[in-house]
């Protein structure tokens, strides 16, 4: 909608304000049954869950939201939400029993969308368009959705460019990922599938350091110079990067109490992350 007295000053995105109540409706399948598709996937589209994941889905360029699904007293409170939604992008509102019946859940948020990837580079492409200095996350067997949410929550605060996660990581846009990572995925370019060697190899042929942090690295990552282009790889809790990886790469290790060896991996990332970003002299670096 747009003011249009002589020439147009300013114009408010509108979005289309449908109300349901039939939880049979078929325009609510994306959102029927979240948890069991959470499993089986959604062929490149997502939910997300909650105002603020929303926020970072409406402005980001990457993906693209299809609907909103909201509960009816929540309405009002998300008109800024709504406000940045394109025009004419369907905004469906229901009680609390439609909701919940279509969920298969008790839907407290009351705040739902689905979204759909709109990048998709190949791997090479996607390294290619790196920029010159960066920083990369690679992730090797994380199958835990809380670790893989946190991890890009870490990315994020630390500015890394870039998430690289293997075919057996679990996908970041799984919505309680998304959730975990306070819209954090959406935020961070990632890539995933093909195995740890292929990733290595196009990062070490694109001029990336690569570095394995473990808890019996050789070296603490407290005494190293990030070079230009740093990959740090994380694996997975319990085992760990494989053995023939760590043979083969520059292994580090977080200094900690000698009567306790390991972190969780998502910590454990987040203080590498940190050090290799204050190192390298970004912003706040002291």
């Amino acid at each position: 909608m747009c003011n249009l007295d002589d020439q147009p000053r300013f114009c408010i995105s509108v979005p289309e304000i449908i109300r349901i109540d039939d939880a049979d409706d078929p325009r609510l399948a994306p959102y029927r049954q979240i948890r069991e598709r959470d499993l089986v996937g959604r062929q490149h589209r997502f939910i997300a869950e909650g105002r603020v994941v929303l926020n970072v889905l409406l402005g980001h360029a990457r993906f693209e939201a299809e609907s909103l699904l909201l509960l009816e007293n929540r309405v009002d409170g998300v008109s800024d939400l709504l406000a940045r939604a394109p025009d004419g992008l369907p905004v469906y509102v229901a009680s609390q029993p439609i909701l919940d019946a279509v969920a298969g859940y008790h839907v407290h948020r009351g705040v739902l969308g689905v979204g759909r990837r709109t990048d998709a580079r190949d791997l090479d492409a996607f390294v290619a368009a790196l920029p010159r200095r960066a920083l990369v996350l690679v992730l090797i067997g994380i199958s835990n959705h809380d670790n893989v949410g946190a991890i890009f929550r870490n990315a994020a605060a630390f500015e890394a460019d870039a998430v690289l996660l293997d075919e057996t990581s679990c996908d970041p846009l799984y919505r309680k990922a998304i959730r975990v990572s306070v819209g954090a995925v959406l935020k961070v370019p990632h890539w995933r599938g093909g195995t740890a060697e292929a990733l290595l190899a196009r990062l070490a042929n694109a001029g990336f350091d690569c570095l394995a942090l473990s808890p019996r690295g050789a070296r603490d990552i407290a005494e190293l110079a990030p070079q230009e282009r740093t990959a740090l790889l994380l694996g997975s809790e319990g085992s760990g990067l494989p053995a023939d990886l760590l043979a083969r790469l520059t292994t580090v290790r977080i200094g900690m109490s000698a009567g306790f060896d390991s972190l969780n991996v998502a910590t454990a990332g987040a203080i590498a992350l940190h050090r290799l970003w204050r190192g390298a002299g970004k912003d706040g670096a002291s």
